[in-house]
């Protein structure tokens, strides 16, 4: 599938599908995207000492950059899992212009380490961040009541719409913890059926620049 590597109106850059007119990032702005879509209405949710976070779809590791430095910045242990059946290349990755665009030169070696780094084994990046890369599918996962924070950031339900089954939430609500929360992009009706369906409880919240909506849902304490 053809990839090309293009700005998104933040600035920052983002890799496009254009044989599915689809981008990894919001074409409207990737890391204003991530900030509030999974930084804002998800990880500052948490105050504890120590969160265990599951990404649905690791693809440039922009969220999960972004986890590390508000990690770092509140003294907080992040033990982060990245999900992804198709690993980004380097090549690919060493053109993303995230480290200048969030004025981290002095954590550039923590990104460049997100990439470098072996696969399915954790890593200690630093002292507040663990990394585990799983090259998986989504529908391969079978974690239980592991994870506080889910990123759910698979391509959009227009390419991929499996992706957003009943059968994948079913499988996000039982790798969260109890009291545990998904944060996505996503907004459709139907997306919003399938997590009900499962069990979560979901809210609408106001979307990212350039985005209307976006959901949050809670897997509630039994």
């Amino acid at each position: 599938m053809r990839r090309e590597i293009v700005q998104t109106l933040d600035g920052s850059t983002t890799i496009y599908l254009p044989d599915w007119e689809e981008n990894y990032h919001s074409k409207h702005g990737a890391i204003q995207e991530a900030k509030h879509v999974f930084i804002k209405n998800g990880f500052l949710q948490f105050e504890q000492d120590e969160i265990a976070v599951l990404e649905i779809g690791f693809g440039t590791g922009l969220n999960a950059f972004i986890t590390l430095l508000e990690a770092e910045d509140r003294n907080m242990k992040v033990n982060y899992t990245g999900v992804e059946a198709y690993p980004v290349a380097f090549d690919e990755i060493a053109q993303m212009n995230y480290v200048a665009e969030l004025d981290a030169t002095d954590k550039e070696v923590f990104f460049q380490k997100m990439h470098t780094c072996e696969w399915n084994f954790p890593v200690n990046l630093s002292d507040q961040f663990c990394l585990t890369k799983r090259q998986q599918f989504f529908n391969e996962i079978t974690d239980v009541d592991q994870f506080d924070l889910i990123y759910f950031d698979a391509f959009g339900y227009r390419v991929q719409p499996e992706l957003w089954s009943t059968a994948i939430f079913k499988k996000m609500y039982t790798a969260l913890k109890p009291n545990g929360i998904l944060v996505t992009y996503a907004a459709r009706g139907v997306v919003k059926r399938s997590m009900v369906e499962v069990g979560f409880t979901v809210e609408k919240l106001a979307g990212p620049p350039g985005k209307r909506e976006m959901f949050r849902a809670f897997k509630k304490q039994v």
